[in-house]
Formats: C-alpha cells, sequence, structure tokens
C-alpha cells in the first residue's frame, strides 16, 4: 500500500467518525450504511446464526445484569452476550473497529468511554421490543448504544423489525434494519422501540459504550 493510498483510506475513515459526530451532536443520534463491508457483515451474521443453531441464546430480559426481570409483553428478543477476551477471529472484526470508534471520541470529543458490552439479538417473528431508554435507575453509564444489523440482503422493508427513535422534538424517525447499517444514538435521551417483527427473523448486534 503506497502512503498517498494509506493517506486516503485514512482521511476516509476519520470523515466517517466526524460525520457520527456532527449527527450526535445535532440530533443524538445517526445512521451508518457503510460502517461495515459486506463481507465483514457476512461472517459476524454466519457467526450469530451458528450460535443461535447450537442453543447458546437465551431469552431477553429487562433491567441490567444485576436487576433482570424476563418480561414478555415488553420484549421477545433472545440475546448472545458477547466476550471481547474471548473474541474468535471474526468478532475481532467487531470489536477491532468499535474500538477504532471508542479512540477517536475520546480523543476527540473527550467522552470518557472506558467500557462497552454487546450481545447478539435474534428477534423471531412476532417479538418486539416496547418504547424504552438505555438506561437504568442503580447503572446510568451507558453513554451511546449501539446496533449493527446483520440481516440478509434478502431483508425487506415489510418484515417489519423497525428502530424507531422518538426524537426530543415530538417526531419520530423509523429505521429499517437494513444489512450493514449501523445506527448510533444517545442511550439516556432518546426513548425507542423495536416493532413487531412479520416475516423473516430480525438480526443484529446491540450494545453499548459506557462511561466510568
Amino acid at each position: 500500500m503506497t502512503e498517498e493510498l494509506f493517506e486516503q483510506l485514512d482521511f476516509k475513515l476519520n470523515q466517517q467518525y466526524e460525520t457520527i459526530i456532527d449527527d450526535l451532536l445535532e440530533k443524538q443520534y445517526c445512521i451508518v450504511d457503510d460502517f461495515f463491508e459486506n463481507e465483514e457483515i457476512s461472517r459476524l451474521r454466519g457467526a450469530l446464526i451458528s450460535q443461535y443453531q447450537e442453543d447458546q441464546f437465551k431469552k431477553s430480559a429487562i433491567g441490567n445484569r444485576t436487576n433482570e426481570l424476563v418480561e414478555k409483553a415488553i420484549r421477545g428478543d433472545f440475546i448472545l452476550w458477547m466476550n471481547e477476551a474471548e473474541a474468535g477471529e471474526t468478532e475481532k472484526i467487531f470489536f477491532n473497529k468499535i474500538n477504532n470508534l471508542v479512540h477517536y471520541l475520546n480523543r476527540t470529543c473527550f467522552m470518557g468511554i472506558l467500557h462497552k458490552e454487546f450481545h447478539y439479538a435474534v428477534y423471531p417473528k412476532g417479538t418486539f421490543y416496547k418504547r424504552h431508554l438505555d438506561t437504568f435507575q442503580n447503572d446510568s453509564r451507558r453513554k451511546l448504544s449501539i446496533v449493527s444489523y446483520l440481516n440478509d440482503d434478502s431483508w425487506e422493508n415489510t418484515n417489519g423489525g423497525e428502530l424507531v427513535i422518538y426524537k426530543k422534538d415530538g417526531n419520530e424517525e423509523v429505521i429499517y434494519p437494513l444489512p450493514g447499517r449501523v445506527v448510533i444514538f444517545e442511550s439516556q435521551i432518546l426513548e425507542h422501540e423495536v416493532k413487531e417483527v412479520k416475516n423473516s427473523e430480525r438480526l443484529s448486534i446491540t450494545g453499548w459504550l459506557k462511561t466510568r
């Protein structure tokens, strides 16, 4: 790789991060459709499906890990927590990109992000997640929520499972879970929900960047 090409790639990467920062400052959320490459999404989707078929997932709960309550009337997804320390080659792709973003945010915006937690998520047909806020009374460390969609190219908007963000001005942003799309938003500010999945299973990696 020539020095000129490296500089071009580095500039593009920084421009992407700057766009994320600008959107977060302006409207508290951003939508990125090229955060991961198609091959990376395919590999991550394969890793999710493999572990889901091995019955590794568990029914999701509301509340944090110290105060969990399974409540089917509120959410219906199945999850598998990801352990960065034990990540395989495919999951390292995900964590490397997230770590690069965290480093950039901390360096340029002094966000003080020190921790992160992510899990695979599968929403079967008929499941949803009611309107909520990604913070808890006994844990307010979550700063940014991140959703990375792993659906395949056959996904259609009629499948449902869209993310609805309730903006502070009273309007709504409806975001479809298209393959490769990443949504980042302020955990303690924006309420949101996942609409009912109508046809195909909805696949994603969901998590949070956390301060001290």
